[in-house]
């Protein structure tokens, strides 16, 4: 990689309460907080955010695949071009079962959870959308 696009890198490290989800280089991270979706870019001003329920995406360096993430409640930080993702929750589609999914969001509208069911949902999305 080119020392210029170096330092366009944002370095990401997301992770669950059991492992790292993914951690690499990235052009930019998209991600829901409770002041609304945000976007960053290298050279983003530090911040920490509250995460919502809902799907991040990483757009790495290498490639062109992006890299999507449903992510239940947690923490979004940014500081000199490194960006950390700390969610409970967090899975990559890949890791969905969709009909799994159905049925825990049946589960949870019949209990009445409805954290459960937003989580459920954010999951629902990310496989939806690939």
């Amino acid at each position: 990689m080119a020392s210029s696009d170096q330092s366009k890198a944002l370095q990401i490290e997301l992770v669950a309460a059991d492992r790292v989800v993914w951690s690499g280089q990235a052009r930019e991270v998209l991600a829901r907080t409770v002041a609304g979706d945000l976007g960053v870019l290298s050279g983003h001003a530090p911040l920490l955010s509250l995460l919502v329920p809902g799907v991040v995406e990483i757009r790495p360096l290498e490639g062109s695949e992006i890299v999507r993430v449903a992510v239940g409640d947690g923490f979004l930080s940014v500081s000199d071009n490194h960006v950390s993702i700390l969610s409970e929750d967090a899975f990559l589609a890949s890791e969905i079962d969709a009909a799994a999914v159905k049925t825990d969001i049946e589960t949870a509208r019949a209990e009445g959870d409805t954290e459960a069911e937003r989580r459920a949902e954010a999951k629902l999305r990310l496989v939806d959308k690939t």
